[in-house]
């Protein structure tokens, strides 16, 4: 049994797939599955325990009828007996149509007529778990929730050394993300920077981490200018931003892949949101706490509600 999954969107998209991509396995516990993804995105498979290929394939690109036909016949070379994607696209349908694949799983839509098996789309509930209806396309009902990752050993080896160079292995620690790209899922750097004071001086003893990445630099340089000591983490893949997100006390972030992660590994989250509905992106629990903009713009949301949120849980 041969098995290609399409998943458009980012890496946090394609965390959100992987329970469907887990129960497949489990089902078919001796196929294969492989991932079509965009390039940007193939490092999520890093810590993915069911997928055994990813190729790239950048949807959104003004991809030549070349290209179109170099895709298909890879997929045709691979004879598949399934393939299954959450897209709405019905370019991707039909592609998927012209690929000769004898069961096409898809989501009811613009792009029904190239499927043989349609389910409808429930857009009202935890995207994972939409995702997940795909599978009744295929008379699998009997699905497990469960949001899991697969961390490689060295990056959990890494993320212990990382919490002894901070000195928080025995405190434990306050981990804080937040991107400075999108006006939709940034947030100031000014009213981090206001919040992260107000828990310091609460908590003194409770250590802030933040997250260092390429996309929030404008954030880090704001809060050493007026925190010097604060404390960085410099995880360069996946699997170690995993590894130090799971041995958090606490997950302070923005909508974003490290939120997505922070969830699968089971870490008490409260997460901001700008325009995007939590309910569609956060699971309902106790552990995963949603502040919502009322104005639909992150950057609205005052430094008090999060500080609230905090001392509520």
């Amino acid at each position: 049994m041969r098995i290609v999954a399409l998943i458009p969107g980012g890496i946090g998209n394609q965390i959100l797939f992987f329970p469907t991509l887990d129960n497949l396995k489990l089902k078919y516990n001796t196929c294969t599955i492989d991932v079509v993804c965009e390039p940007s995105s193939k490092a999520a498979y890093r810590v993915s325990k069911s997928v055994d290929d990813v190729k790239a394939f950048d949807f959104n690109d003004r991809n030549s009828m070349a290209d179109w036909g170099n895709f298909i016949g890879m997929i045709r070379d691979r004879q598949y007996d399934i393939a299954i994607t959450p897209s709405e696209n019905w370019f991707t349908g039909l592609m998927l149509w012209l690929s000769g694949i004898n069961t096409r799983v898809g989501f009811k839509g613009n792009s029904s007529l190239f499927f043989n098996h349609v389910v409808a789309l429930n857009t009202e509930k935890y995207l994972a778990f939409t995702y997940q209806d795909l599978l009744q396309g295929l008379g699998i009902n009997s699905i497990s929730p469960e949001l899991a990752l697969n961390v490689p050993k060295p990056d959990i080896d890494w993320a212990t050394s990382e919490q002894l160079r901070l000195e928080v292995k025995d405190t434990g620690y306050i981990l804080v993300y937040g991107a400075s790209v999108d006006t939709d899922t940034s947030y100031p750097g000014e009213k981090w920077l206001s919040t992260i004071q107000d828990f310091r001086q609460k908590q003194p003893d409770m250590p802030v981490v933040v997250i260092s990445q390429p996309d929030n630099q404008d954030l880090i340089r704001t809060l050493k200018q007026d925190i010097p000591d604060i404390k960085e983490t410099f995880p360069d893949n996946i699997g170690k931003l995993a590894g130090i997100i799971a041995g958090a006390n606490l997950m302070l972030c923005t909508n974003s892949t490290p939120m997505q992660l922070a969830v699968f590994v089971q870490t008490y989250t409260i997460a901001l949101f700008g325009s995007n509905e939590p309910t569609k992106l956060l699971p309902y629990s106790d552990k995963f706490l949603a502040i919502k903009s009322p104005t639909g713009i992150m950057a609205d949301i005052p430094p008090a509600t999060i500080l609230e949120k905090i001392w509520q849980g």
